[in-house]
């Protein structure tokens, strides 16, 4: 007997996307990278497929809140390097988290992502805040009609 594996289409996924609002206060920083990351993903819907773009939209509020484990407040480092001789820069994670936290959280989540052509795709639906107001905070409550005229994508709001 032949069994036949259905996979979900591209079109359905998009149909079928959800909001996610996460508050970062006083959460582990590594932890809820990875709870983003699963939902970016789609890992958690029943359909997932890891060759089609199924995650859902995700809004984290409050990155300057975020909590580090252990001694990482003095001996992580974040590097980048411009290609030239002697370009290195090393920024540690306080004063990067002085000048921006969101994009320490952008980072945290996109290392932990897939490295392939759809980890772009799912980093656009990531919104990241370091404080509480959003623009998105109307879509939060409003009714599915009211979200939609909002200017979101998705019909089903999910806290």
């Amino acid at each position: 007997m032949i069994q036949k594996t259905t996979l979900p289409k591209a079109d359905t996924a998009e149909k079928t996307r959800k909001w996610h609002f996460l508050d970062a206060s006083d959460q582990v920083l590594g932890r809820l990278s990875t709870k983003i990351a699963v939902l970016l993903m789609g890992k958690h819907k029943r359909d997932f497929c890891p060759n089609v773009d199924c995650g859902d939209f995700v809004v984290v509020t409050n990155t300057d809140k975020v909590r580090i484990t252990g001694n990482k407040l003095e001996d992580k480092f974040y590097f980048r390097h411009s290609g030239y001789a002697n370009g290195a820069k090393t920024i540690p994670y306080k004063r990067q988290m002085d000048n921006d936290s969101t994009r320490v959280m952008e980072l945290s989540v996109r290392r932990m992502l897939d490295d392939n052509n759809l980890r772009g795709r799912r980093m656009k639906r990531l919104r990241i805040f370091a404080g509480t107001q959003t623009q998105f905070a109307a879509a939060k409550t409003a009714k599915p009609a009211a979200a939609k005229a909002a200017g979101t994508t998705e019909t089903d709001i999910k806290e």
